[in-house]
């Protein structure tokens, strides 16, 4: 057993604002990705202690992305209601 409960991890509803890039992509540890264009902001669901991969994106006609941070699920802010 990996965790020291029997809880399931917990989600969470947390809040990017992109205002340094382009777009910034979100890349989830499940594959999915969330695209956040310059002064917008994004609100989404994410478990607690996932890691998500913060990708700065300059050219969107390119796969080549930048890794901005790596930052755990309850580093991001949390979404307001």
């Amino acid at each position: 057993m990996n965790s020291p409960t029997n809880h399931p991890p917990k989600k969470l509803r947390k809040q990017y604002t992109n205002s340094a890039y382009p777009m910034v992509v979100l890349k989830f540890e499940d594959g999915h990705e969330i695209k956040i264009y310059q002064n917008t902001g994004k609100v989404f669901d994410v478990w607690s202690g996932e890691t998500i991969k913060v990708m700065a994106v300059y050219d969107p006609t390119s796969k080549e992305w930048e890794l901005v941070e790596s930052k755990k699920s309850d580093a991001f802010d949390d979404a307001s209601a």
